[in-house]
């Protein structure tokens, strides 16, 4: 089957499906799917921007107003969390990019630029210069002290601070997240491209204490996901300021990244695991990878791009082929996603954010350039 074939083909499934389960999901988080439907989760949770992320995506396409009109609804239930500052974290970059940037790009509506601008404030205002971090976290039981948490997931948070910058001409939210990704080059990145999920610091000092496994195995093993997070935030991070050691890094990423998938292109959920340890998969850190190296080859030099696409391609189409459900009773569109093995939380399970990155490669793959990152 020719690449625009699939795709194509693809494509039509997806916008067949979301029109189907947004007649149950309308204007709600989903989070992850547990006996063939999507478990709703708050407004607050870190989660909310990919459903209409995905109902965005769709309707830039086909012009359904019954996806825009429940895009919008999340957007304004979002005003409440919003408000409720106690309840936000590092995670407002997923939420009000996929939501108010999105809406504002394709509809130009003022009101969606001004809830993402209060966000990305709110975001800069996490910023501790002890560190040069976000910090990503409040505390999650009472008593917790976990301000000096950075975790590699928010380089996916940090367009947000770029695109503040370049609507309001105000260099401070670009500053902030250049910080923030030079201090993960600094300590998140290892030498061979593998990638900490969490660095502690003193938050007092700055003075990094350790690494933690967080959702990966151990401190020193190769979290899947992160290493995804880590190749798109990256080369976002590129797009935004032009700054070769980005676009390097990002290339170390992934080399790992596809050096490290197996047969079928869907990495496992941790790259780097004693023998006698059980390695699920989870497709959706092979989806958030794939959008990371379309975008990464098309940033290369040419004689480089096919390294990355072809990659990112393939890991769609196996994706598509191998890891769907079009016409069964399950919500989701990609199974077999790993949300938190070492919980045990949504060991096999189809997640939002894999459906969201899925539905968003496919889109580039298609010719839609203009990322809402």
């Amino acid at each position: 089957m020719t690449e625009q074939k699939w795709v194509d083909e693809a494509w039509e499934k997806v916008t067949n499906k979301i029109s189907r389960t947004s007649e149950r999901i309308g204007a709600n988080f989903p989070h992850a799917s547990e006996n063939g439907q999507y478990v709703l989760a708050e407004p607050h949770w870190w989660t909310a921007g990919f459903w209409p992320g995905i109902l965005w995506l769709i309707y830039r396409d086909s012009k359904d107003e019954n996806l825009r009109i429940l895009a919008e609804d999340c957007e304004q239930k979002l005003d409440a969390v919003q408000r409720d500052y106690y309840k936000l974290d590092h995670d407002m970059g997923f939420m009000w990019t996929l939501t108010s940037v999105a809406r504002h790009k394709i509809l130009g509506e003022e009101e969606s630029k001004r809830r993402a601008l209060v966000a990305a404030n709110l975001l800069m205002g996490r910023f501790n210069p002890n560190g040069n971090y976000i910090r990503a976290w409040n505390p999650w039981t009472e008593g917790e002290d976990n301000s000096g948490i950075a975790i590699i997931d928010c380089m996916m948070n940090l367009p947000l601070l770029y695109w503040a910058s370049e609507e309001t001409g105000d260099p401070r939210f670009k500053g902030v997240a250049k910080k923030h990704a030079e201090m993960v080059l600094d300590h998140f990145i290892r030498s061979d491209g593998g990638v900490h999920h969490i660095i502690v610091f003193n938050p007092d000092s700055g003075e990094k204490i350790e690494a933690l496994g967080g959702q990966g195995y151990a401190p020193e093993s190769a979290w899947s996901r992160g290493t995804a997070w880590a190749i798109y935030g990256l080369t976002l991070t590129y797009h935004y300021t032009g700054e070769e050691k980005y676009l390097e890094y990002a290339k170390r990423v992934a080399h790992f990244f596809i050096s490290h998938l197996p047969e079928d292109f869907v990495p496992d959920w941790d790259f780097r695991l004693p023998a006698d340890v059980a390695s699920p998969k989870d497709s959706s850190a092979g989806a958030i990878a794939a959008c990371g190296l379309l975008l990464l080859g098309d940033k290369v030099a040419t004689h480089e791009s096919p390294i990355y696409k072809k990659a990112g391609e393939r890991i769609l189409q196996s994706l598509y082929n191998h890891y769907s459900d079009w016409e069964g009773l399950e919500e989701g569109l990609i199974l077999h996603a790993t949300s938190h093995f070492p919980q045990g939380k949504y060991t096999d399970n189809p997640l939002i954010y894999g459906d969201y990155y899925f539905v968003e490669g496919l889109a580039y793959l298609k010719g839609f350039k203009e990322l809402f990152w």
